[in-house]
């Protein structure tokens, strides 16, 4: 066996593995919503609430347009700053998410002043044919 047969072996089984580490995740796992939560949050910070709406469950997404969705959240006088996840508990198919949110909003009363803060959102994730999407409470 040449030197060359084993690099290009070991090359193959290392890009695979790679691949694996970064591509096999069980997205049904309720390790998911984790991520998840996060990363629908970081598009919101973004300003990219449609790439957001993909986040959404289907049900939801009937019923609102993806240029509704990225208006109405595009256009808020909050600026989100900041998404870390906290905790959740999942029971099956529904997970109970805290996602704690830093933003910045205006003062009353005072045009151009802004004041900061943080505080805890409570969302409800639900698995839907092996994917994990929020459910707006509205």
């Amino acid at each position: 066996m040449s030197i060359d047969f084993i690099r290009t072996g070991a090359a193959i089984a290392l890009a695979a593995a790679t691949l694996c580490a970064t591509g096999c995740v069980d997205k049904s796992s309720p390790d998911m919503v984790d991520t998840r939560s996060v990363e629908r949050w970081n598009y919101l910070i973004a300003h990219e609430a449609e790439k957001a709406y993909d986040y959404l469950t289907p049900g939801y997404r009937e019923t609102t347009t993806r240029d509704q969705y990225a208006t109405a959240m595009n256009n808020r006088p909050v600026i989100w700053k900041h998404a870390t996840f906290e905790k959740k508990d999942c029971d099956g198919d529904r997970c109970s998410v805290v996602v704690a949110i830093t933003y910045s909003m205006p003062v009353p009363g005072r045009a151009e002043q802004r004041t900061d803060a943080t505080s805890k959102q409570s969302e409800t994730w639900l698995r839907l044919d092996g994917q994990w999407y929020y459910l707006p409470s509205n």
